[in-house]
Order: structure tokens, then sequence, then C-alpha cells
């Protein structure tokens, strides 16, 4: 799963052992000093991820995770010293796939790199198309449309939608939804599956307050609605 990764990191030493732990794995890798920068290499090279650190100077990580996430649907991995909940739901809330919290192994970095690639289709081999009334996903291709519109997901929201879209009609706790999405990470919170679900359901549902696809089985989990 070869792939051209932008790592956005104003550490020179840090990016360096980024770069060659990533190209070990055979990756394509650029590497911006500012989040100006950053920008500039995301929209002349369209990379396939972006490992991108929040304190950046000139433009701060976090907006440039809310301008990439308005501009493409390319998996962003957020690495921050920012550890409190709120900053992680944030990040999650702007768009970021996933997040590491500084200090962290370069090799888990790697790890959470190959999840993100696999989960965002690169080398999937899942064709199956899945129709919910007017809600059409297109594993194969990480294509959601609703009504013919095409919908823009993040990975884990897009990850997420295909689990449950995997078994319509099975509720899947959120304990289950975190080992399936989020795979090695075993620290996730309930409460960040329920904030990829609410951003989710802002996505694909024509009333979010009330879904119609992304049902909540209260005391239990989440549910696809099954195909009429």
């Amino acid at each position: 799963m070869a792939a051209r990764i932008l790592v956005a990191e104003d550490d020179p030493k840090q990016a360096n052992l980024l770069r060659l732990y990533l190209e070990r794995e055979g990756h394509a890798v650029a590497v911006a000093a500012d989040g100006r920068a950053a920008l500039e290499r995301a929209r002349a090279q369209a990379p396939d991820l972006v490992v991108l650190d929040v304190l950046m100077p000139v433009v701060d990580g976090l907006d440039v995770c809310r301008i990439l996430r308005a501009e493409s649907d390319l998996p962003i991995l957020l690495v921050t010293a920012r550890s409190t909940e709120n900053d992680l739901l944030l990040g999650l809330d702007l768009g970021a796939d996933d997040y590491l919290t500084k200090p962290y192994s370069p090799r888990e970095l790697v790890a959470r790199v190959r999840a993100l690639l696999r989960r965002a289709g690169r080398g999937a081999a899942d064709d199956d198309v899945l129709v919910v009334d007017d809600l059409t996903i297109d594993a194969g291709r990480f294509e959601v449309r609703v009504a013919g519109r095409p919908v823009s997901l993040t990975g884990k929201e897009f990850a997420i939608l295909r689990a449950l879209a995997a078994e319509p009609g099975r509720v899947l706790t959120r304990a289950q939804i975190i080992d399936r999405v989020f795979g090695f990470d075993q620290h996730v919170l309930a409460r960040t599956v329920d904030a990829h679900v609410m951003n989710l359901r802002r996505k694909i549902e024509p009333d979010p307050a009330a879904p119609r696809y992304v049902q909540t089985v209260y005391g239990r989990g989440y549910r696809l609605r099954e195909p009429r």
C-alpha cells in the first residue's frame, strides 16, 4: 500500500524521523515545516494522507485540518501535545480521522497510517454496494451518496458506516465499533464514537435529530436500518 504522504511537522528532527520510518514502509514522503506550506503542498501534490502536527507555526494545525477537510476527503492523522478530551474531540469535529498524543512511538504512527490507508480504500477489494432508500454505500470505491448526491466523509465516518452496513439491522455496541474501526487503539472513548456518529448523521440524514439511517438502540449501540 505505497502512498504519497505529507508530514506537516515543524521539528526538523521529528520530521526526518517520521520520513525515515514511512519511507521504510515504501511510501513517498514530503515534509512541510509550517501550516501554510502544508496547505500549499497538499493542494499542489494531492497526497493520499496527511500527518499533521497541531502546534504549527504561521497557520495552526487545527485550521489546516479544517481547511483541508473542506477541500478534500484525504485521511488526516493529527499529532498533538494536547491530551485533554475536549481538544481531541475538537480535532475530530474539524474532520481529523485519527490522532496521536505526544510522546508517541514512530512505529505506532506507522501502524496508524497503515490502518487509515486501508480504511480509506487503498488496495481494497471490497466492491459491495448497499442501498437503503436514498442512501448508497459503495465500499469498494469509498463513495457515499444521498439521493444521488455525493457526500464527503472522513475516513473514520466512512469506516463506521461501512461496519454498520456490513450487517444491516444488527446492533453494534460502541465497544464493537471501536474494535472494528479503531483496531489497535484501545484507548478510544465511547464518547469519541458518539462524536463521529453525530458528524456522520449531519452529512447523510435528512433530519439528524430524527435519524432515518444510522439508528440508536438505547442502552446497546447503533445499527444501520435494513434495506426494504
